[in-house]
């Protein structure tokens, strides 16, 4: 039997010119914009594209003019592909932006490919994250009427190497200099409180990662001065999980912090563009002594021996 390694994440901008397409996707996304009436979610996504798209465009200008996430998603495969070996084949797809669920199911089901292992890249779950990307997925695939088995997981956060991962990206944000003079703020996605009233699992599955990491820190002579946890991200008037990252740092005393984006397992415009610009801005505002964040996993080989694990674990 054939089978693929399918490895799922949200996309970003590949070009300036994608900009638009990422946020007409993203908005027209029933588990993002939940409203009965999808007229409603079209008229709301047209809104938000026409006012978002150039303040967008401006952002990923300073960041190389497309979102980073797809090259280090594909040097991730490559990676993985070379740890698994020949036998399976390694792709992945992205929820907003190319390449996405249409194409790579129409490219597999002509490799032949039987039985695919579906691996969001999201720690914790969420109905906005993993179970939107999941369902894009499947739906492609019956849309195009390929008969295959697909096998796939919610979510990782508790998986121990994955966590090696994220202390050896704190050591690294050290530069070995002592924890014990740094705060260290994990800084999760937000969303709106309404998901996580409605029994979205996300606030839980961060709360309890970060307790993990706590553990591991202490375990490893990562005695920080204090540990906190923080939403960013917020868009719109709703009321979102607090407390925001900003108000995080206004209230810290300390001024030495390290930032670890605990939900983002890729870097992307809100690692390298809000939290490694905009929000070191704010930072410097407050007279920070030093301001620093961590990068996501990315192709990290401790990452790539996560999915080879979680793979092998689902076969």
């Amino acid at each position: 039997m054939k089978e693929a390694i399918v490895l799922l994440n949200m996309g970003g901008p590949n070009n300036l010119g994608e900009v638009q397409l990422f946020l007409h996707n993203m908005f027209n996304d029933p588990y993002i914009i939940r409203t009965k009436s999808a007229l409603l979610r079209r008229f709301i996504a047209k809104m938000i594209v026409l006012t978002r798209t150039k303040k967008s465009q401006e952002i990923y200008k300073q960041i190389g003019e497309k979102s980073p996430l797809v090259d280090h998603t594909r040097s991730l495969c490559s990676h993985l592909s070379q740890a698994i070996g020949n036998n399976i084949v390694v792709d992945f797809v992205m929820r907003y932006t190319p390449p996405m669920a249409d194409e790579v199911c129409r490219r597999l089901k002509d490799q032949g490919i039987q039985k695919v292992y579906l691996i969001p890249l999201y720690p914790q779950y969420s109905s906005t994250t993993t179970q939107s990307s999941l369902d894009d997925f499947e739906l492609s695939a019956h849309r195009i009427g390929w008969d295959v088995i697909m096998t796939e997981i919610k979510h990782f956060f508790s998986h121990p190497t994955y966590n090696r991962c994220l202390i050896e990206r704190i050591k690294e944000a050290l530069s070995g200099e002592a924890a014990n003079s740094y705060d260290i703020i994990f800084s999760a996605h937000g969303l709106p409180q309404n998901i996580v009233d409605q029994g979205d699992p996300y606030q839980r599955h961060v709360t309890a990662h970060v307790e993990l990491l706590k553990t591991m820190m202490e375990e490893n002579g990562l005695n920080f001065n204090a540990i906190h946890l923080a939403y960013q991200s917020k868009v719109g008037p709703m009321q979102w999980l607090e407390p925001s990252l900003e108000t995080a740092l206004h209230d810290l005393n300390n001024k030495r912090v390290i930032i670890v984006p605990i939900a983002f397992t890729i870097d992307n415009s809100e690692t390298d563009f809000e939290l490694s610009i905009e929000y070191a801005e704010v930072a410097q505002h407050l007279q920070f002594e030093s301001y620093r964040v961590c990068r996501c996993p990315n192709d990290h080989p401790l990452f790539v021996q996560t999915l080879k694990e979680l793979y092998e674990k689902m076969s």
